[in-house]
């Protein structure tokens, strides 16, 4: 595996911080020269990320309890915080990863700086901070049905966190859901929560949809030998609806326990959403992750 490489992009404005299985977008917005210290001290965060949660993998790969375990390394405690909130059913911090990662390299991003906007973009999770007044758009791509919803967020909401899951996406899902996007007070809760809602949208034991075991996939993978969704064939109506309503009857329980602020869930067309994750005008429609980019806006 190669070191850390950290490039501009042609823009100019956002880096694009690449190590093994991390690939971050991030952008800084501010007085010139705030925006360059924070871009410094992105760089000297990035270049340990990797390393430091390799030291601790094995751990990071078993299940979470209530009350989390310790870490050494400050993205492997946000993995566990994270996952450990939801840990009345199996998750791992590996559930987190990639939120967390955001969460992390955000948080060296603003240590001691003054930042109008900024966000870190790990793949479609993404963490963002606004200072008063500010605000930022992000949009969820369709999939060939015609749709780019932009949600607004805005410096007074608590939303700090958006991520995405689900079975066509690059990590494992239990469920059969297109896609499921959570927005939540940081990344981290954010990815936990899109993964185990993303397992919940399901139809067990129906045989227009394939599995197979984890651990036959990928060896080292910390779901062992729990069945993935690898194919989902042709469904009629009512079994999309009776998928979607598992999930959403997830999503609406984590969100009265404050544990997300909204979710938006997609399966053959249809969807669901809880804490008005779309915008009114949305249709039914598929929809893949969030874009790899959010754009800035004056509030």
């Amino acid at each position: 595996m190669n070191g850390p490489e950290i490039v501009w992009l042609p823009d100019g404005r956002r880096l694009h911080m690449n190590h093994g299985p991390i690939d971050l977008i991030v952008e800084a917005f501010g007085a010139p020269e705030e925006v360059e210290a924070a871009y410094r001290q992105a760089a000297r965060c990035f270049r340990t990320i990797l390393g430091e949660l390799v030291e601790e993998l094995a751990e990071l790969r078993r299940p979470s309890t209530p009350r989390p375990r310790p870490f050494s390394g400050p993205t492997a405690r946000r993995m566990e915080t994270a996952a450990s909130r939801f840990a009345e059913i199996f998750v791992t911090p590996m559930a987190a990863v990639a939120g967390s990662v955001a969460d992390e390299m955000l948080a060296a991003m603003l240590a001691g700086r003054a930042l109008d906007r900024a966000y870190v973009n790990d793949g479609g999770d993404i963490a963002i901070h606004l200072a008063p007044g500010q605000s930022m758009k992000a949009a969820i791509a369709g999939t060939g049905h015609g749709l780019s919803d932009r949600l607004v967020i805005r410096a007074e909401d608590r939303m700090r966190g958006i991520a995405t899951s689900g079975w066509r996406g690059r990590s494992f899902s239990l469920g059969i859901a297109d896609a499921v996007t959570v927005l939540a007070r940081d990344a981290a809760a954010a990815d936990v929560a899109a993964t185990l809602i993303a397992n919940a949208v399901d139809l067990p034991g129906r045989p227009a949809i394939r599995r197979e075991h984890a651990c036959t996939l990928q060896p080292d993978t910390d779901l062992g030998e729990r069945l993935v969704t690898t194919d989902v064939g042709l469904l009629a109506d009512e079994e999309i609806c009776e998928a979607l309503e598992r999930g959403l009857a997830v999503a609406e329980d984590y969100r009265r326990r404050g544990l997300i602020e909204a979710a938006a869930l997609f399966l053959a067309g249809q969807s669901r959403d809880c804490g008005n994750a779309l915008p009114e005008t949305a249709a039914p429609h598929d929809a893949s992750l969030f874009k790899s980019h959010t754009e800035p806006q004056h509030a």
